[in-house]
């Protein structure tokens, strides 16, 4: 079918008749007389002598969850189409979906209705493909999805915010529009009212539009886009927000999961642990065997009690809040999209944690529960359970203030709190204006950190630049830690595919680790490593490990602040274990068997202590001329005979793909060590070939690492160089 000529294809060409609408339906009282009065108004605009057309979608787009690319005058003829304006990173669009998804179970294509999100991004990093395929993953979007990564269409119908819907009739003729988050009822209604409509002349076909999945091609893992991770201080375990899994694992250090709580598919569910279920959880926090969540999509703030076994609701009502002040008790109060937790003190003499710091990111806004009664600055003497705002007025802008309620904030996403002097703040990662900004825990007073720029109103002041205070600019970032040891602040500068490090003190911002490439390095130095869009980091073993949720590269990464190496934790289940969440089912490597020929290379011996990572650098050079055999996987493996437990819960294999690039091997030495001297050996097998291929072959080569054991803490370990020429 041909496009018709257009009357015009901005929004602005509906105002006047929707408008108009909108006016006549607040008077109507029964859903009969809002029934009519949208059928009138659909009668007045089909009868326009031109439709207000649509574009159709440019060639060359890129698409998700489809067979191939739609066409707006070929495919979708005869259906009721809604296109869903949106950027991945803003809540107000997170918050649409449900009730995209409660209109997709209502009605489908068969009954002529499709939904169509134009993905119109605000960040340079949401318009990478990979990003938006990650994100239609971690919000289970299943209709289709098109790239209008240069906002084409968006511009020619001069779309003007996110989440914008357009709601086009069976000829691509534009019907309604509704701006912003908040608008179910009418979607509903318009929708409904238009299908009826169109039946009713015989205009909705019932043919099927073809869908692929793309969340049907790919394999499970351990970890699905991991949002937040925190330590437990006392027995350093490892509590994990497994968002995409809608769980929370607790984890030994070692990546063994001592229990799985919630998932595999979402839920709002409190009671025992088998029995309880969440929501996409985000933020973590852990204190004397009680966990905090923020359920994000379910809007709560959930406890679990690891000795009782149990999960409760202590803030929220399941549905999304618009409340902008709180005050209630923390079971009766609304929320909105809880994004982190942290503890916190109240003003009390007796210094204990009685507050939990909420980053409100649905109303752009700081709120606290009282975990015990006390005071907030500026606040009188407040009760136990009370939840309520305390910094932020509800407006999305980057504006600071003395008065906390005058501050305002873009979509909060991460916390930390220093409560010692001089900082006695809390840190706040403020993802939609990209900086990072300080909350007084003296008096509440809101400051600027880093990033962003004076003017409040501007949330596009983003980069990728290290320097100090406003200068240095950051891309939406998710999660923040404060290193006590060091008195230096980590930043998960999540779009940057980075881990920054700030000096509260000179406001210096500097890039710590991460290239800023999203391809996934398992094991490298800071300098070498990748992160593919971070949502979470914290600090570990007294300083000396900072772990960071690598959300889309499906991991928790552990960064060694004393040696500058990364590596993987891998998560791993015990037989006693119940794990509900799908894992990645590996087929385990096979060690060949060594030639005769294969050297054997006996390394100086090495002490170490129980807990302490030991890293293996390979450092091996093939004949001159000679390139990696292509489809051929060279790899490594890792033995330790008569004392295999010192292998348990480690990788002990991988694949060596580029000669040029070499992998770090990582063994962390258990903290139950069940001898004093031990050998572990590594057995690394090339395959490769001469320039010319008319050659190939296999090597190997073996290296024999002795170890000796004390429970003396030992200093920073250089890596281990394997060096061999072959």
């Amino acid at each position: 079918m041909a496009a018709p000529g257009a009357r015009g294809r901005s929004l602005s060409g509906l105002l006047p008749a929707q408008t108009s609408l909108e006016y006549a339906l607040l008077d109507a009282v029964t859903q009969q007389e809002k029934d009519s009065l949208v059928y009138q108004y659909l009668q007045k605009v089909d009868g326009w002598e031109q439709d207000l057309s649509v574009p159709e979608f440019p060639e060359g787009l890129e698409w998700l969850n489809t067979e191939e690319p739609i066409s707006v005058y070929k495919d979708l003829c005869g259906k009721i189409v809604i296109l869903d304006f949106f950027t991945y990173c803003c809540i107000n669009c997170i918050h649409l979906l449900p009730d995209l998804r409660a209109l997709e179970h209502t009605y489908s294509d068969k009954d002529g209705l499709l939904i169509i999100s134009v993905h119109s991004a605000k960040f340079p990093n949401e318009k990478v493909l990979d990003n938006i395929k990650s994100a239609v993953l971690r919000y289970n979007i299943t209709h289709p999805v098109v790239n209008d990564a240069d906002a084409g269409l968006w511009q020619e119908l001069e779309v003007s915010c996110w989440p914008t819907l357009v709601i086009l009739g069976p000829r691509g003729n534009m019907l309604f529009s509704l701006i912003g988050e908040g608008h179910k009822d009418k979607l509903f209604l318009y929708t409904s009212i238009a299908l009826k409509y169109y039946k009713d002349r015989g205009q909705i076909r019932d043919d099927k539009i073809g869908i692929k999945l793309y969340k049907d091609s790919l394999p499970p893992s351990p970890l699905l886009f991991p949002g937040k991770v925190t330590v437990d201080q006392v027995t350093n375990r490892l509590i994990i927000a497994d968002t995409g899994h809608h769980r929370i694992l607790v984890v030994w250090k070692n990546g063994q999961i001592q229990y799985s709580i919630g998932g595999p598919n979402p839920g709002r569910k409190d009671g025992i642990f088998s029995e309880s279920t969440f929501n996409s959880p985000q933020g973590v926090a852990i204190m004397n065997n009680t966990i905090y969540v923020a359920d994000t999509e379910n809007h709560l703030i959930r406890k679990i009690d690891l000795e009782a076994e149990k999960v409760s609701t202590v803030a929220g009502i399941g549905i999304q809040g618009t409340d902008k002040e709180g005050g209630a008790k923390g079971e009766k109060q609304p929320i909105s999209s809880p994004w982190d937790v942290v503890f916190g003190t109240s003003g009390s003499e007796v210094q204990r944690n009685n507050i939990l710091w909420i980053a409100m990111a649905g109303t752009h806004q700081i709120w606290a529960l009282l975990l015990d009664s006390g005071k907030l600055p500026k606040k009188n003497e407040l009760t136990k359970g009370t939840c309520l705002s305390f910094a932020g007025s509800g407006n999305e802008e980057n504006r600071n203030n003395a008065y906390p309620h005058k501050a305002a904030f873009a979509q909060p996403s991460g916390l930390s709190l220093a409560s010692e002097d001089p900082w006695s703040c809390l840190f706040v990662a403020d993802s939609e204006s990209s900086t990072v900004r300080t909350i007084s825990l003296k008096d509440g007073a809101v400051k600027h950190l880093v990033g962003g720029e004076r003017d409040p109103m501007n949330l596009f002041a983003f980069g990728d630049i290290d320097g100090v205070g406003i200068n240095a600019k950051l891309q939406h970032p998710l999660g923040v830690t404060w290193d006590k040891k060091r008195n230096l602040l980590y930043v998960a500068d999540s779009y940057n595919h980075k881990i920054k490090v700030v000096d509260p003190k000179t406001k210096n911002c500097t890039t710590l680790a991460g290239t800023g490439d999203t391809h996934n390095v398992t094991s490298s130095s800071f300098t070498e490593s990748t992160f593919n869009e971070p949502g979470g980091l914290c600090i570990g073993e007294n300083g000396q490990l900072l772990y960071v949720a690598d959300t889309n590269n499906h991991q928790i990464k552990v960064m060694d602040l004393e040696t500058k190496m990364v590596s993987v934790l891998p998560i791993f289940r015990s037989e006693n274990v119940v794990v509900d969440g799908p894992f990645l089912v590996e087929k385990q490597k096979t060690l060949p068997k060594l030639p005769k020929s294969a050297p054997n290379i006996r390394l100086s011996p090495v002490t170490v202590c129980a807990g302490q990572t030991l890293q293996f650098k390979l450092r091996l050079d093939l004949p001159s001329g000679s390139k990696l055999t292509e489809g051929v996987p060279s790899c490594w493996f890792l033995t330790a005979e008569g004392n295999e437990w010192l292998l348990q819960g480690q990788i002990p294999s991988g694949d060596i793909e580029n000669i040029s690039n070499q992998p770090t091997i990582s063994l962390q030495i258990p903290n139950d060590c069940l001898a004093l001297e031990a050998i572990i050996s590594v057995s690394v097998f090339l395959y490769y070939c001469s320039a010319d291929s008319s050659a190939c072959m296999m090597k190997a080569v073996l290296f024999s690492q002795a170890l000796q054991i004390t429970d003396t803490q030992q200093g920073c370990i250089a890596p281990v160089e394997l060096r061999y020429v072959f």
